[in-house]
């Protein structure tokens, strides 16, 4: 700044007035270039009203700055504290997505285990219902590729027994893996 002085504040309008009685007795004592007496005096308050007006247009623009420094000042600060406030919220958003996040992934585990469980469930029971009939004597591919039927009607010439309802096989099958050589004994039904 002029006058080898710095302002803390650029509204300080106290250091401004003292900068701007400064710049007028500098300019009083300023040494003026030789001429006649008339055309000094005459030059000098020219010159002296010239820098007075100058230096009230730039004192008039500083205090429009200072002004408009405010506002930005003050805006800047609204828009901080803005700021601050989403920042908090999605802080917040991110750690509740988080949260979901385990949530979901706990219940699809969960959610896959039950379908284990639900199907294991329908075995054992399906298991549990049946009434399991256990025949050795039937040879390899006696059955052909009816096993169910297969057993109602050979069963009741095996037991000689008649039966008032007819016999009704959920499910029938050979136990075990197929034996390749046709010599060793055949997989009971």
């Amino acid at each position: 700044m002029p006058g080898g002085r710095s302002t803390d504040k650029p509204s300080d309008k106290p250091a401004r007035q003292l900068l701007f009685s400064e710049a007028l007795q500098l300019n009083k004592l300023m040494p003026s270039p030789v001429h006649s007496p008339d055309m000094v005096g005459t030059e000098q308050a020219t010159t002296m009203d010239s820098i007075l007006q100058e230096i009230t247009a730039v004192s008039r623009i500083l205090e429009g700055m200072d002004i408009a420094i405010t506002s930005l000042t003050s805006e800047t600060k609204s828009m901080h504290l803005d700021i601050a406030g989403f920042q908090s919220c999605v802080t917040g958003l991110e750690h509740r997505m988080a949260t979901v996040e385990d949530h979901i992934h706990t219940v699809l585990d969960e959610d896959q285990e039950l379908e284990f469980l639900r199907s294991k469930l329908i075995d054992l029971e399906d298991r549990s219902q049946r009434k399991n009939i256990r025949h050795f004597v039937f040879p390899e591919q006696a059955e052909g590729t009816e096993t169910p039927s297969f057993l109602c009607s050979v069963l009741p010439q095996l037991t000689k027994t008649v039966f008032k309802l007819q016999l009704e096989f959920q499910r029938a099958h050979r136990l075990g893996l197929k034996r390749k050589d046709g010599t060793s004994k055949p997989r009971p039904i």
